[in-house]
């Protein structure tokens, strides 16, 4: 017999939640030699919150997708677990800023229902995703050489990865409604075929705000992210490669003036390019990030037992629990661990883009295809820069890396994710009174 959606969302659950449980003991007692109550209950408390999540699920949405809270479940472990490696106290401030994340799940579940209402709002969202940039841009505090945190009231925000879901919505919502009128042109700019400049002048913007990124927050990564995001989705919603020339173009040639004016971005390109020179300054952190992959070999070390993390009770990579932690992940996890997770991210986002492709209208499809792509983009992004496959960026790994913005505005992504899904199989397999019931609503 086929388990239900749900029951098999709760099995899975129950296997992350025993992973997680192991990993977090076996840390426990590598850094204090014994296994007592306390590293069980930490593993149990952890088990407990994604068990609520799970039976709003199931009250709520119980045709959502059965993988997504999983996987994020697992992917959410081994961060905390190598948090509580690198630094105990922090995996307790992540603990905290987890419960958070929950709540704003509950509510974005709770308040929201159909996702289909934020259509409605998408201006008004949207506005709020470019308030939310230009309050960074403007009162921003600059951490290692990029100006993304707003510090208040004792604590540091990272705005951007609010804004990244406003934007995906209004994208979505925009480029739903107007995807024939930019499918055709009515002039040429510099033989460049474009629509009407009325059509065209919100996503303008939205252009213009990527490249102010890249000035004036320095920050590499989170504008090729929203970037990356507002091209992929025009050429969804429209199917016009001349979107995805134009827009790759324009980024370029933004980036290489960055280059040239923006020490930060000059920097960060230099040291990808050849980081020997720099082995001692600003090459250090990525050489040693390397070294520290390589030393994880096939299999690694193990949870809690990896030599090369520490020297003289300070981490070999600085940042090694926010930018680097992939490093970490690879140097006791090894070879295979660290495909494992990188597999699950893959799992993650093609489950978005399955919702996104089932999906029976153009909002939902762009909404979830948006959402995944943000998800499977930022990945990339801080994979590729630990790598010295791109240059690297400031960017966090989603659920994994320390700090509360990301974790927090992940799970509401999951959410919405979860929100989108439940209407595309209610639609696809519901009766005709609940598909009546959600046309009214929609």
């Amino acid at each position: 017999m086929a388990l239900s959606r749900r029951n098999t969302e709760l099995l899975f659950l129950v296997i992350a939640g025993a992973v997680s449980t192991m990993a977090y003991v076996s840390v426990y007692a590598g850094r204090y030699r014994e296994i007592n109550r306390v590293s069980l209950i930490y593993g149990l408390i952890f088990v407990a919150i994604f068990i609520v999540l799970h039976l709003v699920v199931r009250l709520v949405l119980p045709q959502a997708d059965p993988y997504l809270l999983p996987v994020t479940a697992l992917l959410a472990a081994v961060g905390l677990t190598e948090i509580f490696r690198i630094k105990p106290a922090l995996a307790l401030t992540q603990g905290q800023w987890l419960l958070v994340g929950a709540g704003l799940f509950v509510l974005t579940v709770l308040v929201v229902r159909d996702h289909m209402k934020l259509d409605r709002y998408r201006y008004l969202i949207g506005a709020v995703g470019l308030t939310l940039l230009v309050v960074t841009i403007a009162l921003g505090t600059t951490v290692n050489g990029s100006k993304l945190w707003i510090h208040a009231f004792g604590f540091s925000i990272q705005p951007s990865e609010f804004a990244k879901l406003a934007i995906v919505v209004f994208l979505a919502g925009y480029l739903d409604d107007k995807k024939v009128l930019l499918s055709v042109p009515t002039h040429h700019v510099l033989g460049v075929p474009l629509p009407a400049a009325k059509y065209f002048g919100p996503l303008l913007v939205m252009w213009v705000m990527s490249l102010a990124m890249l000035v004036f927050m320095k920050d590499f990564g989170m504008a090729l992210l929203f970037m990356s995001i507002f091209v992929g989705l025009m050429y969804m919603a429209t199917s016009r490669i001349v979107y995805v020339a134009l827009g790759g173009g324009l980024f370029a040639a933004a980036a290489a003036i960055a280059v040239v004016i923006v020490p930060h971005v000059n920097e960060r390109f230099t040291v990808w390019l050849n980081p020997w020179p720099h082995a001692s300054t600003s090459g250090y952190q990525l050489l040693q990030s390397l070294f520290t992959i390589a030393d994880g070999g096939i299999l690694g070390a193990g949870f809690g037992r990896g030599y090369l993390l520490y020297v003289n009770h300070q981490p070999v990579v600085p940042e090694l629990q926010t930018d680097f932690i992939f490093s970490a992940i690879a140097n006791e996890m090894g070879l295979v661990g660290a495909v494992g997770i990188i597999l699950l991210f893959l799992l993650f986002t093609w489950r978005g883009f399955r919702i996104a492709v089932w999906a029976p209208d153009g909002f939902s499809k762009l909404l979830a295809a948006g959402l995944a792509m943000a998800f499977g983009l930022q990945t990339f992004i801080i994979l590729g820069g630990v790598t010295r496959l791109i240059p690297l960026t400031g960017i966090t790994l989603p659920f994994v890396s320390y700090g509360g913005s990301s974790i927090t505005a992940n799970l509401m992504l999951v959410a919405l994710l979860l929100l989108v899904s439940h209407r595309t199989n209610v639609v696809r397999e519901g009766t005709d009174l609940e598909r009546r019931r959600l046309a009214e609503r929609g």
